[in-house]
């Protein structure tokens, strides 16, 4: 009874017509035990896409050995072992028209490294998609498809800030690739942070059953809204235990716009601090009521929240009026706010609430990155190195404090075996790296032996290689 209870509870959102909100209220008559959902589909499964990405994926056939020119001396150079074969991979997911025009929305990982991708629609039509944006860092990814002479069904983006829990949702999507499905749940939990797939942990969760395929697929509010981007589960099988996340969509809202202006790179506002979660023992400490906020660690010389006042040590509390919870929640927030926006930030210094008007810029690029692609007879060969600025730092995640070289892209070669983007080069054969220039004059040095440290996530990794 306590489960029918709830579901008729939920669908007394419908009695105000097939997409408004009503007040939310006890069943009293028959009738509302009628209600559907199948207003809500309608109008909004008609915008769900199927995605179809194949990518090109090369593979070493044959023993690791063969690499090596001492086996190759014995057993040919012919490249008859070793040698690299392509295969195809296919990739499934669903994604949300947004535009009328053909604009779609969906999860990066799903058309990442896509060489042939294509849309089919609800009604079975097939398209080649263009993509004009990919976003790693949001996991979000922006198409096209053209359609000429026709306006295709689109859903429009909701407040994903006005989601409580408990708000009823519907998921749609391609789950298993068994076709569209629509699947109905609540929103379980807000502002989830430790999901771990992309940079900005802030996730819509949601008991509306997500599985495989589903990732890219809406979930939709009671009056047909985008509020979010489904894009992970928690599963212990590979399907649906109740626990999925979406992306939301005051954040799609800001690819989006960035893919409609022509760009092929999102400029993120950027506060160019260093923060951490207030844990119990730093609230009280802090003399504070309760865990809450973002707590200052370092400040770069050039951020704006310095420049407005905020000292090390202050509790970041709420920007423009909505609360900080948590070190992520302040990345979202201002990731969803406009660059050259003045926004009001609210803080805690030595028990006393502040608040300051901030301006929002993006991450300066004090030095000439020097992008270079690193080639030659060395363990970087494949690997593209760049001056650290703020503006590199932010477009890979790193803390803005970083100086020196870091590897920007690794691609085919000797790079790969041993580095990873992000990584930054500390020091070769005992020369400290401060620039690409010097990089490139210590790798020209040719030697046989290389021995190389980086940093990698805050921890430095030496490598001897060669010999």
């Amino acid at each position: 009874m306590r489960f029918a209870t709830t579901i008729l509870s939920a669908l007394l959102l419908f009695m105000a017509g097939p997409l408004a909100r009503a007040e939310k209220a006890v069943p009293e008559s028959a009738a509302a035990v009628e209600l559907s959902f199948a207003p809500v589909v309608k109008r909004t499964a008609p915008a769900v896409v199927n995605v179809f990405a194949q990518r090109i994926a090369v593979s070493q056939q044959g023993n690791r050995f063969f690499d090596d020119p001492f086996f190759r001396r014995f057993f040919g150079d012919d490249g008859s072992f070793g040698r690299p074969r392509e295969r195809v991979q296919n990739s499934l997911g669903s994604g949300v028209l947004v535009d009328p025009s053909g604009l779609i929305v969906t999860n990066n990982h799903v058309v990442a490294n896509g060489t042939d991708i294509k849309v089919v629609l609800a009604d079975r039509r097939e398209f080649e998609a263009k993509v004009l944006l990919t976003d790693e860092r949001t996991d979000l990814a922006v198409l096209k498809i053209d359609v000429p002479d026709e306006e295709l069904p689109a859903l429009g983006l909701g407040d994903s800030d006005a989601l409580e829990v408990g708000d009823l949702v519907l998921a749609i999507g391609n789950p298993f690739g068994v076709g569209q499905t629509v699947t109905s749940g609540i929103v379980s939990a807000l502002a989830r942070t430790k999901v771990g797939v992309s940079d900005y942990q802030f996730f819509i969760q949601t008991d509306a059953a997500i599985n495989p395929g589903n990732s890219g697929g809406a979930l939709v509010n009671m009056k047909g809204e985008l509020i979010g981007i489904n894009t992970a589960i928690f599963s212990r099988s590979g399907g649906s235990i109740g626990i999925g996340f979406a992306i939301p969509t005051n954040m799609v809202r800001t690819v989006v716009a960035t893919a409609e202006s022509g760009s092929d790179a999102i400029r993120r506002p950027w506060l160019g601090v260093e923060i951490q979660d207030v844990t119990p023992d730093i609230a009280q400490s802090l003399g504070m009521a309760r865990p809450e906020g973002a707590l200052v660690v370092g400040l770069h010389p050039e951020s704006p929240l310095a420049k407005a006042g905020v000292k090390r040590g202050d509790v970041i509390l709420a920007i423009e009026g909505k609360p900080v919870e948590n070190a992520q929640e302040l990345g979202y927030r201002a990731a969803t706010t406009a660059i050259g926006a003045s926004t009001i930030v609210e803080y805690q210094r030595k028990g006393e609430r502040r608040e300051t008007k901030v301006t929002m810029v993006a991450a300066p690029e004090t030095v000439d990155r020097q992008d270079t692609l690193i080639k030659g007879p060395n363990p970087l060969a494949g690997a593209t190195a760049a001056n650290l600025s703020p503006a590199v730092s932010d477009e890979l995640g790193l803390p803005s404090e970083l100086t020196g070289v870091v590897i920007a892209k690794v691609e085919r070669g000797p790079a790969q075996r041993f580095f990873r983007r992000g990584d930054v080069i500390l020091q070769v054969n005992g020369t400290e790296i401060d620039s690409v220039e010097t990089l490139t004059t210590v790798l020209e040095a040719n030697e046989g032996l290389w021995r190389i440290a980086v940093n990698r996530g805050g921890r430095v990794i030496k490598l001897a290689i060669g010999g």
